[in-house]
């Protein structure tokens, strides 16, 4: 396998959602005062080749289940390397193996340099990533992929960023991260409603399986309005400031996806999701750089 085709099957499209939760929890820090470029970066990059090593995994696994194959609406909408045998499943595994390696020699660099509790982040977030997909769990074929990528990303990612910077724990990055973690089970959400038929068939019981087209499309709306709300909600108690109000410019395309998914589930469900949860994160973050030079909370 070429280097292109090993980079493609890593999804890279997808690491816009690892950017937004590094740069939450570091931007978080950066508010009391803690921020190393280096560091941030250096976070930032290992957390990339989690994403990657999940996402390589999870498409082993896949295979390997009889989950995706020719024909399955994954191999419609992107390349896959491992479906369509341009590799053998050795090399994937190979490949998330070193890219986990990488995440691992970054965890314990930045460990070194700021806390240790670090690598319990990281251990965390490995064995998620794996229980994902991996035999024997398969969280995400048991309901609970949403439920695990909003950890990591929600919560785990961020309170790491903010650690390796400041070298505490605090639940301020998590409580801040919140819509972003949101978010990014949203987009696993708009994938598995599309999905259902096809899942359903393989005898993966995602959570939109198990809700059914209808309550799944409820929830989707419902967790849209969480994550506009949570913002009000940290504006209010003076945890945001009042700048990152202009997340709600991105409210009417939110509102289209609802409109859209209450009538039919479009095939590009989850890029449309992916590029709302980019436009709402890039606003929300440029909230936060503003506050570092114009400071402005609600009066209580």
């Amino acid at each position: 396998m070429d280097f292109r085709t090993a980079f493609i099957s890593t999804r890279p499209w997808s690491f816009t959602m690892t950017f937004s939760s590094v740069t939450m929890g570091t931007l978080m820090a950066a508010v009391t005062g803690a921020f190393s470029p280096l560091l941030y970066l250096l976070t930032l990059a290992g957390m990339v080749a989690f994403h990657a090593a999940t996402n390589v995994l999870n498409d082993f696994f896949d295979v390997k289940h009889g989950v995706d194959k020719g024909g399955a609406p994954t191999t419609k909408y992107r390349l896959h390397p491992a479906a369509f045998g341009q590799a053998p499943l050795s090399t994937i595994l190979g490949i998330s193996i070193f890219l986990y390696a990488l995440t691992l020699a970054a965890g314990l660099y930045l460990a070194l340099v700021s806390s240790v509790s670090v690598m319990f982040v990281i251990a965390v977030g490995i064995a998620g990533s794996v229980l994902y997909t991996a035999d024997p769990v398969v969280l995400k074929a048991h309901a609970l992929g949403e439920a695990t990528v909003f950890a990591m990303w929600g919560l785990l990612i961020p309170a790491g960023a903010f650690m390796v910077q400041t070298g505490q724990f605090s639940w301020t990055p998590l409580a801040a991260a919140l819509p972003i973690g949101l978010f990014v089970a949203l987009v696993l959400l708009a994938n598995n409603i599309r999905d259902i038929a096809y899942d359903g068939s393989v005898n993966t019981r995602t959570l939109a399986v198990a809700l059914g087209a209808e309550r799944s499309e409820r929830l989707y709306a419902a967790l849209l309005a969480a994550a506009y709300s949570l913002v009000l909600v940290g504006i209010i108690v003076k945890l945001l400031p009042v700048w990152s109000a202009v997340v709600l410019v991105t409210a009417p395309a939110a509102r289209s996806l609802v409109r859209m998914f209450n009538g039919q589930i479009p095939d590009t469900a989850d890029p449309r999701t992916a590029a709302l949860a980019f436009k709402f994160a890039l606003l929300y973050m440029a909230s936060l750089v503003l506050s570092l030079f114009l400071p402005l909370y609600l009066p209580l």
